[in-house]
């Protein structure tokens, strides 16, 4: 198996490895492992593809790959394809996409579906055996019966069938002989049990639809719970992890196998991911999708795997989350911070420092040396990542006439402020040191021009004047910036929490309508030429990676995460 837990995707050696922290699902395992009840790791993820995965199914795929490859085990990719009305084949390819750019591969690839024979051939036996029958209440009937979590369910009136006659109406609802929900087969265990799951559940429906896999072989289809732990069976998987909800199922998981007295996985559930800001529902994600709320499954401000790449997350940054977030017992809900800090952490790392700037104001420097009119044009040096010596310097050309953000400019500024200021100094980016001595303003008294003076010993790099000053900015060349697009995406939602809503209201009332803004930043040059997916550190203002919607004639930049801002924090504070 090919796979990496790890947020360091090539690490020096195993030694350089950490020692994996022993969760409680982690224990479990090394104690069957060690009791005897098992001889190997072999786990699974098995996602339903009737949607794209997001960044909950990121954590679970983390962890059944990752356990698997820490304890030198085997980890399936299973779709469980039961339900055609929802499945697409879109789903199975895109899922297989994203659990490939996390970086992890699967030992054997599987569908629920391809066990579909024996999973029938396993329910004559239910019914031969007196554990299941053919039962002909409806779907509201079927609740009615089933009784709540104080009251105890009653028996169908079908349930005392023999097994010749179950048999008999099963074998003729393969056959297509009776109308969609019209019968179901039903596990025959305790309408009394106080676990709800044992109150007979349903274990297959008619359902007259063409199978993405199957085509029209069959009209009667599997439900979830007996098509999951069967193939679980199947493949000889030695641990089932779940996310918290399926918990009360696993006595009905341990029922079916008990009764079919086959290979017996050990269910064990660990607590599903909640993040602020976000909804994780599958239903509510594709409520966004097809109602047009947010432009696709992969939309940069979903939380889908897509969406997430879109953005410009990288597979080392989210494996780095979900190992910071650890493995739970109980649910609760994750700060999104945690999940921008660690694109943070790995793009500080990895990402190229560019300049660039997307509120410009024009900034003169009044005595730049001139030749035959123009301005002088030098080319500086400046270092792509101050924090890789391996990553190199380029070479960015510099004039008296350039650009600079709006909010590094201040004509009274507060003493805290170490940005420009008329009557201040500060240093430009891998430049030199300006003082500012005059601006220029409009007829309505703003600002649009700022005069200031160079000193020629302060360059960067080989600046022996002694001068020290507090604030540095970045520019950009008035004569030699591209233009290119910026989609500054924010968060999708406005509160922490969109599921809490009040009376009357639903999730979609949060939306924030300020979620994604788009401006014209102007640019170093070699960002013009920048390629689809390249991720950048846009100097001061934070991480951008190239859109795939950039053509040749023009370069969109999607916002992943902004830097953190301390000047905002000191405002903020008055």
């Amino acid at each position: 198996m090919n796979a990496s837990s790890s947020p360091d995707p090539t690490p020096n050696s195993d030694s350089d490895k950490p020692e994996p922290s022993k969760h409680f699902i982690r224990q479990a395992i090394e104690s069957d492992l060690k009791s005897g009840r098992f001889d190997a790791v072999r786990t699974r993820f098995p996602p339903e593809p009737n949607g794209y995965l997001h960044i909950g199914h990121a954590k679970s795929i983390c962890l059944n790959f990752g356990l698997a490859a820490d304890m030198g085990g085997t980890c399936n990719l299973r779709f469980d394809d039961t339900n055609p009305i929802k499945e697409d084949t879109e789903y199975v390819d895109s899922i297989q996409e994203d659990v490939r750019w996390l970086g992890f591969d699967w030992d054997g690839l599987h569908f629920a579906s391809d066990y579909f024979d024996q999973l029938y051939d396993w329910a004559e036996k239910l019914i031969q055996d007196g554990k299941a029958y053919v039962c002909d209440l409806t779907a509201e009937e079927t609740r009615t019966y089933r009784g709540t979590l104080t009251e105890p369910g009653r028996n169908s009136p079908h349930r005392d069938r023999t097994s010749d006659e179950n048999l008999d109406l099963f074998r003729r609802m393969k056959a297509g002989e009776f109308p969609d929900g019209s019968r179901t087969l039903r596990a025959k265990i305790d309408m009394a049990a106080a676990n709800i799951n044992l109150r007979d559940p349903v274990m297959y429906r008619i359902a007259k639809v063409s199978h993405h896999r199957t085509g029209d072989k069959w009209c009667i289809y599997p439900m979830y719970d007996w098509a999951h732990g069967q193939s679980d069976s199947l493949e000889k998987i030695s641990f089932s992890i779940c996310t918290l909800e399926f918990e009360q199922h696993r006595p009905l998981y341990d029922w079916y196998c008990e009764s079919l007295d086959i290979h017996h996985p050990r269910q064990i559930e660990f607590a599903r991911l909640n993040i602020t800001y976000t909804v994780m529902s599958k239903r509510k994600l594709l409520q966004l999708v097809q109602e047009k709320h947010v432009n696709g499954w992969d939309d940069p401000r979903m939380p889908t795997i897509v969406g997430l790449r879109r953005r410009g997350y990288t597979p080392e940054s989210i494996r780095m989350f979900c190992a910071d977030i650890g493995v739970a017992k109980f649910n609760s809900t994750i700060d999104v911070v945690r999940l921008e800090n660690a694109i943070r952490e790995h793009l500080n790392e990895v990402a190229p420092r560019r300049m660039a700037v997307l509120d410009p104001i024009k900034l003169t420097i009044t005595n730049w040396p001139q030749e035959n009119g123009e301005d002088v044009v030098e080319m500086v040096e400046a270092t792509n990542n101050p924090g890789d010596e391996s990553a190199g310097s380029r070479m960015i050309p510099f004039t008296g006439k350039l650009w600079i953000e709006q909010d590094d400019f201040m004509e009274q500024a507060p003493g805290k402020f170490f940005r420009l200021k008329k009557g201040g100094a500060v240093r430009l980016r891998s430049g030199y040191i300006i003082d500012c001595h005059d601006v220029v303003k409009d007829a309505d008294g703003k600002v649009i021009e700022i005069l200031c003076t160079y000193d020629p010993q302060t360059k960067s790099g080989h600046d022996d004047s002694g001068r020290k000053v507090k604030g540095t900015i970045h520019w950009v060349s008035r004569d030699h910036a591209a233009s290119v697009t910026v989609r500054n995406y924010d968060r999708l939602f406005s509160v922490e929490n969109p599921d809490s809503t009040a009376e009357g209201k639903t999730f979609l009332d949060h939306l924030n309508p300020d979620s994604l803004t788009t401006t014209t930043a102007l640019v170093e040059p070699a960002l013009a030429k920048a390629a689809i997916g390249e991720r950048v550190q846009f100097e001061r203002l934070g991480y951008y990676v190239v859109d795939p919607d950039s053509t040749a004639e023009e370069v969109i930049f999607n916002r992943i995460v902004g830097l953190r801002d301390t000047w905002a924090k000191i405002a903020a504070k008055g």
